[in-house]
């Protein structure tokens, strides 16, 4: 065997990487491969060095050309995935190009990690990079290259797989005079006429009165008191085209990392087509930004809010209103976009936080004399449920499950659970990884969310119900729900039972009976709906509006309802718009559940802010009962920048951030007892542990501090 080629000093695992030995050590997976120094007449040649291969023959997406790495690949550490490649034939132009690892597990489970994903075109080389790890212990490891259809070539001339290098921590970025409240609009009110606004596509602007004169509710909870506006406002007509409307240029006054706050007043003109969406769109150097967005189907006002934040320095960015379809008239009064001092709010929450979350409490001594004696008490956990999402894969990893068993007491499986996976074939079960991972949380007394019985998304739906017929899916509905509801009775607290219905429509004929059918078979278990965008104002969709209505219609159709799911894939949030959300759905009365939070920022302080403003918004909010992450850490999450743990286990500064909360919400105090026999404090929900030292002696006695409106008083005899 060649000896593994070495790059920037680090060894490189791959032997043979540029195929300077031929096709040694390469294999087809599923297909041939073949050797060249030039392919279509000489117009495709190496990048680098004299020859490449390929990947030919492929009948399915998984053919490919693959390397077996075993032996080479260390569990725990993470590495870096770099491949230059393109596609050939079929008549394609471009196709995705996958790096995949294939693990056997030395307890004989199959695993496949995704490492990354390119689009490649047939016209050049593409370089293909992506980071992987390894949780469990591996008897064989293989990598391999797949994805596009069948028919067309995967061209490959070299792949460098080596040890990540330890990404240094992010600086704090520098803000320089933020100007936290000041619109960044020019002529927002249209004093001027519409000077510094400029028509996008071929409409007309002109301004009209009769816009509101009170600030919108959003920007006025982040802004406080504002003097009246004058209730001009821009009227777009002649609108041909959906993205047509009002736009302004504000490359130089936004600065990058801070968040932008979106607030105006929308209306639309008058149309027989049925609702209309307003968006307020930001385009940073062509890329859409979504800075709020709502549906309008009357001809009233309505407050439209969102928030945005640009992270790389642009070199043009504009602001638009768009939306509404060709020839409906577009109204925009008082658009107001300026950077938020979100810890402004950290105060009223703090105070709202102690209200809500702590009670006060009388230790009450009996049976001796204790005047004067010293007490210690220190709260051992808090009860609110913070949770996280964990995986099969990750529960390999010991120092993975050190950090949730630490740090969280509830769990959420990321797909275990779900149909796709239980039964990816009719007939087939696998059961075998979500009762490893039950396993695991109830030796830990780690409660869990059963998330998800069925997931209304097309894309989520298993492949094989999409052919049956409506009898037949009707009865595969009622296999899924007796198979999985009876071999889990009482082990699930909650079900997420239909997933994003906001979003879907593959069940909508099966929703009542559902929820009716999962209330019988497991009594036990809260039944929840979940969603996403409930609370950002990105969504017309899933607006509170929307999901308020939908929650009702359950109801009135005998769905035993008993929980709300925001899932919180949130992007630079701002409290006033989250807690806008939260006021809106708590008149329902059903406890709010956070069931899968993820913030995303290149900037680990930024990331922090963003996870600190959330936290902090739900656990004062008095209609939230438990917040959810969706992961935590590095190459185990679902978006891109959102980990608290880098993969090999070093807390970031957003995870510092998350441990500083909830060691802020724990309570710790000591004193000495009263004349009355007593020692009282006022502390968070939870257990704790107090130490009494009397006469020399040190005794000490456990108590928990349960929610109430009245003083809690613990007898503790001595």
């Amino acid at each position: 065997n060649a000896k593994p080629c070495k790059e920037d000093g680090n060894d490189n695992i791959i032997i043979n990487p540029a195929f300077a030995d031929g096709l040694n050590n390469w294999t087809g997976r599923g297909c041939q491969i073949v050797l060249h120094d030039s392919m279509a007449d000489g117009k495709i040649v190496p990048q680098s060095g004299t020859v490449f291969a390929s990947a030919t023959g492929r009948t399915q997406s998984w053919n490919g050309i693959q390397q077996d790495i075993t032996g080479r690949v260390t569990r725990k550490l993470a590495y870096d995935f770099t491949a230059t490649v393109r596609i050939f034939g079929n008549n394609g132009n471009s196709a995705n190009v996958r790096a995949t690892l294939w693990v056997r597990t030395t307890d004989n489970r199959e695993q496949y990690i995704g490492i990354s994903t390119v689009q490649a075109t047939d016209k050049d080389w593409t370089l293909l990079q992506g980071k992987f790890l390894i949780n469990s212990t591996p008897s064989s490891v293989v990598v391999f290259l797949e994805g596009p259809p069948a028919g067309t070539d995967i061209l490959v001339n070299s792949t460098i797989v080596k040890h990540a290098q330890k990404t240094p921590p992010s600086p704090p970025p520098v803000i320089q005079n933020p100007a936290f409240g000041v619109n960044i609009i020019q002529n927002s009110e249209l004093s001027n006429g519409t000077n510094s606004w400029f028509p996008l596509g071929n409409c007309t602007l002109s301004v009209a009165s009769g816009s509101p004169h009170m600030l919108p509710p959003m920007a006025k909870d982040s802004l406080g008191p504002h003097e009246p506006l004058n209730g001009r406002y821009i009227l777009t007509t002649n609108r041909t085209q959906n993205w047509m409307g009002p736009a302004q240029i504000i490359t130089d006054k936004v600065q990058l990392f801070l968040t932008y706050q979106v607030s105006a007043w929308v209306k639309v003109g008058s149309t027989t087509s049925g609702p209309q969406n307003v968006n307020v769109a930001v385009s940073v150097d062509g890329q859409w930004v979504n800075g709020g967005e709502l549906e309008v189907d009357d001809d009233r006002w309505h407050e439209i809010g969102g928030s945005f934040r640009v992270e790389k320095q642009p070199t043009k960015v504009m602001v638009y209103i768009q939306g509404p379809g060709s020839g409906v008239d577009l109204m925009l009064g008082n658009l107001q976009i300026f950077a938020v001092d979100r810890q402004a709010r950290f105060k009223s929450l703090r105070k709202q936080i102690d209200k809500i979350r702590k009670r006060d409490v009388v230790l009450k001594f009996t049976e001796g004399s204790t005047l004067g004696s010293f007490v210690k008490v220190r709260q051992t956990n808090n009860s609110f449920p913070f949770g996280s999402c964990i995986n099969r894969a990750c529960i390999d990893n010991e120092d993975f499950v050190a950090f949730f068993l630490k740090h969280f007491n509830w769990a959420v499986f990321a797909n275990e659970l779900k149909w796709y996976w239980t039964e990816a074939q009719q007939g087939n079960f696998n059961y075998r990884d979500a009762d490893d991972m039950l396993d695991l949380c109830q030796k830990n007394n780690i409660q869990t969310r059963g998330h998800c019985i069925f997931w209304d998304v097309d894309d989520a739906v298993p492949y094989w119900n999409k052919s049956l017929s409506k009898a037949d899916l009707a009865t595969a509905v009622d296999n899924r729900l007796n198979g999985l509801l009876t071999r889990y009775k009482g082990k699930f607290n909650h079900y997420d039972v239909n997933n994003e219905m906001l979003h879907g429509s593959f069940y909508q004929d099966h929703l009542a009976y559902m929820f009716k059918t999962a209330n019988k078979l497991d009594p036990s278990a809260l039944l929840f709906v979940n969603d996403y965008h409930v609370e950002d104002g990105h969504d017309p969709r899933s607006s509170p509006e929307k999901y308020i209505e939908q929650i009702l219609d359950l109801q009135e159709q005998g769905a035993p309802v008993g929980g709300i799911g925001i899932q919180g894939h949130i992007d630079t949030p701002v409290g006033s718009i989250v807690c806008s959300a939260l006021d809106k759905l708590g008149i329902l009365g059903l406890p709010i559940w956070f069931t899968e939070v993820d913030v995303s920022s290149i900037n680990e302080h930024i990331r922090g802010d963003d996870l600190e403003v959330m936290f902090r918004e739900l656990y004062a909010h008095p209609a939230v009962s438990g917040v959810m992450l969706w992961g935590f850490w590095e190459l185990s999450m679902a978006r891109e920048n959102s980990h608290l743990v880098n993969a090999e286990g070093d807390i970031n500064e957003a995870g510092k951030r998350y441990l500083k909360l909830k060691q802020e919400w724990m309570t710790n105090t000591h004193g000495c007892v009263d004349d009355e026999g007593q020692f009282c404090f006022r502390g968070f929900h939870g257990s704790y542990e107090v130490e009494i030292v009397s006469l020399g002696d040190t005794i000490t006695k456990t108590f928990v501090v349960d929610e109430g409106d009245t003083p809690l008083v613990v007898s503790i005899s001595l």
